[in-house]
């Protein structure tokens, strides 16, 4: 191979691969993991909170196998996997012996009865993160697992401390039409910037909450101190947030009721579909600048 190729934001050449393909050959009793953390510390792979990129050096990893440019261990898809969402339940299963879950009792008011609203981030193995989780596995139809790369979970209640709500940031969608057209950027500023964006991957009220108008409320609240909150965790600061609202299941009324941008849909397409040939549900794309001159900031490629 003479030519340079591109994966993952990196820019390789003949020399890189060869040095790649007998690093992992020479560590055949390392695990994918293992390779993906390694060599994010060889080539000093990092966020700009300092932490390495452990999540994009796995992908980097799977996409080099895909094209048949290197040979990784066998993947040890072992009971880790598997039994993650089984030990997550039983952990809030043990939690709720010890700590029982609060009542879910019916809560269908006016939102002027229960503000103001307390909003909180759940310390790690805590009991409120026990709640978060058990929340999420038992009543958001997407479930949830665990985290992976930069996030934040926020545990919403009432004024009297009756819980309401969940929500999770993540990871920013790596590339999408929609919304790098909407922010103006070019393929090389974005790969560099999209760590300044995050995604709304979970949002769920839980089900016996029946309050009018309380979705936007809690959206707004949380728009106004997420910048704050992110950079105090990761040492730098977000300019847009990002969801994806199934379109066939939703309607995404409290978004755009708390002022989010609908700028297009989704292809059906999976990330990981190189082919079009895997079809996933149409999603509805909905952003939300938290800066004025977010454009300028993600487009000079100094955000």
């Amino acid at each position: 191979m003479n030519e340079t190729i591109k994966c993952q934001g990196r820019q390789l050449v003949a020399a890189d691969l060869i040095w790649l393909q007998n690093w992992i050959a020479e560590h055949v009793d390392w695990s994918r993991a293992r390779l993906a953390k390694e060599l994010c510390r060889e080539w000093n792979w990092r966020t700009a909170s300092g932490q390495i990129k452990n999540y994009a050096a796995r992908s980097f990893f799977i996409k080099l196998e895909q094209r048949g440019l290197i040979n990784l261990p066998p993947l040890q898809v072992s009971k880790r996997r598997t039994t993650w969402s089984k030990s997550l339940t039983r952990e809030t299963s043990k939690t709720k012996a010890v700590f029982p879950l609060p009542p879910s009792e019916k809560i269908n008011v006016s939102l002027s009865k229960i503000k103001p609203l307390r909003v909180v981030i759940p310390n790690p193995k805590s009991y409120e993160e026990h709640c978060y989780n058990h929340y999420l596995v038992n009543h958001h139809y997407l479930g949830f697992s665990r985290t992976v790369g930069e996030n934040l979970k926020y545990l919403v209640s009432d004024c009297t401390g009756r819980n309401l709500a969940c929500l999770l940031f993540g990871s920013a969608a790596w590339k999408t039409i929609p919304r790098d057209s909407f922010i103006g950027w070019s393929d090389a500023v974005r790969q560099k910037n999209v760590n300044f964006l995050t995604n709304n991957t979970r949002f769920l009220i839980l089900p016996w909450v029946r309050v009018p108008h309380l979705a936007s409320h809690i959206l707004g609240l949380v728009m106004r101190r997420l910048c704050d909150d992110w950079r105090s965790k990761y040492a730098h600061p977000i300019h847009i947030v990002e969801t994806f609202v199934e379109h066939e299941r939703f309607r995404g009324t409290c978004y755009r009721a708390a002022n989010w941008i609908y700028v297009g849909q989704t292809k059906g397409r999976s990330r990981q579909d190189r082919y079009s040939t895997l079809k996933v549900p149409i999603k509805d794309i909905y952003l939300y600048p938290l800066t004025l001159n977010f454009r300028e900031k993600l487009s000079n490629g100094k955000a």
